[in-house]
């Protein structure tokens, strides 16, 4: 288990300054419930529009990036090796799935499809669209019987939310705990991100929980499931995005080589375990975003700046212009105090 990080009192602030009112501009008139977090070396916000600082949000795929965290620890603790394969961990036999290995699925390149067809993804996708329904409330069992029948394809690139599923689940496995036990442990309470967590069913869901919208249909079912926790399935509030970026640019930990970048995985962008690095107005950006039913999230790192900005809405769409647009501004203010 890592040690506590020590993070500082950051001296979160709810009012908003210069920059919330440039995320409210960014965002646009179509998401009006939101958060925003921004850190760098001098100081620390917080701010959220139509909700309170303790509100969470659901983070969507930015919670592949802490399924990442979790490998890269992994492998430093000696858990696991890079070529440690499912088969050693979940029980799947006579199974190809069982031959791939973790570091694979990390950077997406298993072969594994985004979901296999034995899960109806379209099905899925349709009663989301039609109903706002939950897509992803499969149990690990179920997730090992989909694991059991699913096809391989060639070794490539391709972003695969049942590869993360997957890893999550694996890394739980060489654990020897559940992985929403495994993320508070070794992610959450290191980072002190203590309003986090990976609800189950909709029952486990805090009253601090926001429903999210998409489009003019309000109150989308909020995506929970125990198989789908280590690919989409975390919530957090903004306070906590504050704490979890410091973490990530403040130290050398084990497990912060996962935003190391390894391999190319197009448009620009390079991975690690999870994780994507990009070149932006000359600024190497480490970065991951996600959208859910009701849901959009986006956090970008400036590691070598030490500055970050984490943006959550309350409403499913792309929020990724919004992101690099704040960071850019962010470090364009960084930089005139600087000289």
């Amino acid at each position: 288990m890592p040690n506590n990080l020590n993070l500082p009192n950051q001296g979160a602030e709810s009012a908003h300054t210069g920059l919330a009112q440039t995320t409210a501009k960014l965002l646009g008139t179509k998401h009006p419930v939101f958060g925003m977090s921004l850190i760098t070396p001098e100081k620390a916000e917080v701010s959220v529009q139509n909700a309170d600082l303790e509100a969470d949000f659901e983070l969507a795929s930015i919670s592949k990036g802490i399924t990442g965290l979790l490998y890269a620890l992994a492998l430093s603790e000696g858990e696991i090796t890079e070529h440690t394969t499912l088969g050693e961990l979940l029980s799947l036999p006579n199974s190809s799935v069982a031959d791939v290995t973790l570091k694979s699925l990390s950077m997406h390149r298993s072969g594994l499809p985004s979901l296999p067809k034995s899960m109806k993804p379209f099905k899925r996708d349709r009663e989301w669209r039609r109903h706002g329904r939950n897509p992803y409330g499969d149990s690990v069992d179920d997730l090992l019987e989909h694991a059991r029948t699913v096809k391989l394809g060639r070794p490539r690139p391709k972003y695969s939310n049942f590869g993360f599923m997957l890893l999550g689940h694996a890394l739980a496995s060489a654990a020897r705990i559940p992985y929403v036990d495994l993320i508070r442990e070794r992610v959450f309470e290191p980072f002190q991100m203590s309003g986090a967590y990976a609800p189950i069913t909709r029952h486990d869901l805090r009253s601090t929980a926001l429903l999210g919208r998409r489009g003019s249909r309000e109150n989308q079912a909020p995506w929970t499931g125990e198989g789908f926790a280590p690919a989409g399935g975390i919530r957090a509030t903004v306070e906590d995005l504050g704490n979890f970026m410091h973490g990530l640019l403040a130290g050398d930990h084990p497990m912060l080589a996962a935003l190391d970048p390894v391999e190319d995985f197009g448009a620009g962008n390079r991975i690690g375990a999870g994780w994507l690095t990009l070149t932006n107005d000359g600024r190497e950006l480490t970065w991951h975003n996600g959208r859910s039913g009701g849901f959009g999230s986006i956090i970008v790192l400036d590691r070598s700046a030490r500055v970050g900005v984490a943006i959550v809405s309350a409403r499913s769409a792309t929020i990724d212009r919004a992101g690099f647009r704040l960071i850019s501004e962010l470090l364009g203010r960084t930089n005139s105090t600087e000289s």
